[in-house]
């Protein structure tokens, strides 16, 4: 299997876990509800596992900006649609910033793996 295509699956689903990590931490009321608090405990160890694999092919400044710029994305977009809680401009404004510039990153750097 292509290395790049298995490194950015994984950098996938590092993503996919840490905000489902992130919205089951909103759930679990300050680790008082157990269920909840043992997902996100597993979800962020395979996050991290994930991330991990992705290290092996992207470096690790790319491939924490895409993790961290994607993962606070889809938090904020379950955050509007699941919890209710709503975004003012600001903080799309800062959301579009951080977008920008992991697309900068992406698209124009030579540090990352194309």
């Amino acid at each position: 299997m292509n290395p790049l295509l298995t490194a950015y699956g994984s950098l996938a689903a590092a993503i996919l876990f840490e905000v489902t990590g992130s919205s089951l931490l909103q759930r679990s009321a300050g680790f008082t509800r157990i269920g909840p608090t043992i997902g996100l405990a597993i979800c962020f160890v395979l996050s991290l596992f994930f991330l991990s694999v992705a290290l092996r092919t992207i470096p690790l400044g790319v491939a924490y900006a895409i993790w961290a710029g994607v993962g606070i994305v889809l938090t904020s977009l379950i955050s509007v649609v699941v919890f209710r809680f709503p975004l003012d401009l600001p903080a799309l404004v800062g959301i579009a910033l951080i977008v920008s510039g992991v697309l900068v990153m992406n698209l124009l750097s030579n540090s990352t793996v194309h």
